[in-house]
């Protein structure tokens, strides 16, 4: 069996004179959520809509276990898109149950799917309500609910946190880990950095229809440390190094932040700490997202 990767492969695409997409380039591995990261009109929503079928791009290919994106392979994907697309006038268990029917689920297995799914979004209680007398947050989960009906074999998902509180983000989470630790590729966009960071194993950045960075997310955290450092010295919160070349940003309760130039020696300043006290933490600094984007997306 081919390796379950999701391939995108140098996609591109106009709407008349603007490049929306310009050959974009990234994978989304089996077991892992990746986090596809770029501001309004970056191109985040059209390479969604060209993974699925939705829109034809201009050039480029998708490719899932190795196999051109054919209809067969797209009844496989789970995907959530940016504009809703449910009926506000039916029930939302019935319309679970449909959804899964039309995607081939038998009706006794649709049926248990969608208790079981209801009752892990917490929304059990609302299963023979008409969808439009739901909250938006709760119509957000039912949206999830969805996508996630048949199984899929791949989860592709445009801002599904979007709306919703801290609970329903929570069991959302939990759903799309499941998903994950069962072998899916999970791609989901958001502008909920804090969020993506928290969540992620892999990171898609996008500014301007081009991918600016993609990889392991820690590892392309590191790639772009700085020479900041932080340093604990047990029993002395508020101390501060005086030594060439460093610059105290930061010194408190939770340790001493130091900027290093070029020419300074990180084990200078771990020497320094030694002579103030028992050295309980000694790391680089790694930016957050929201720094690694502000530096890419320049």
């Amino acid at each position: 069996m081919t390796h379950a990767t999701l391939e995108v492969r140098d996609l591109s695409h106009r709407f008349g004179d603007r490049q929306a997409l310009d050959g974009v380039t990234f994978e989304v591995r089996p077991g892992r959520l990746t986090g596809f990261v770029g501001a309004n009109g970056a191109g985040k929503t059209t390479t969604m809509r060209a993974i699925v079928g939705v829109l034809a791009p201009d050039s480029g290919r998708v490719t899932f276990r190795g196999e051109p994106m054919t209809l067969d392979v797209r009844r496989r994907i789970g995907y959530m898109p940016e504009e809703r697309g449910l009926y506000p006038k039916m029930k939302v268990a019935e319309q679970l149950v449909y959804l899964a029917r039309v995607l081939g689920v038998p009706r006794e297995t649709a049926r248990a799917r969608a208790r079981e799914l209801l009752e892990a979004l917490g929304l059990t209680e609302r299963a023979e309500d008409l969808l439009h007398t739901l909250s938006l947050g709760n119509q957000q989960r039912v949206q999830v609910a969805a996508a996630l009906i048949h199984e899929p074999e791949v989860l592709i998902l445009d801002e599904p946190f979007s709306g919703l509180d801290p609970i329903a983000m929570d069991a959302m989470a939990e759903r799309l880990r499941a998903r994950a630790e069962a072998g899916v590729p999970v791609l989901f966009s958001s502008h909920q950095l804090d969020l993506v960071e928290r969540l992620c194993d892999d990171l898609v950045l996008i500014h301007e229809g081009r991918v600016v960075a993609a990889g392991e997310a820690r590892a392309l955290r590191e790639e772009r440390a700085g020479r900041r450092y932080r340093v604990v010295v047990d029993g002395s919160p508020g101390w501060a190094p005086v030594l060439a070349g460093m610059t105290v940003v930061e010194a408190g309760e939770r340790g001493t932040v130091v900027d290093l130039d070029e020419a300074a020696d990180p084990q200078a300043l771990l020497a320094a700490a030694q002579q103030a006290g028992p050295v309980g933490h000694f790391s680089r600094v790694l930016p957050s997202l929201a720094d690694l984007f502000a530096e890419v997306a320049r």
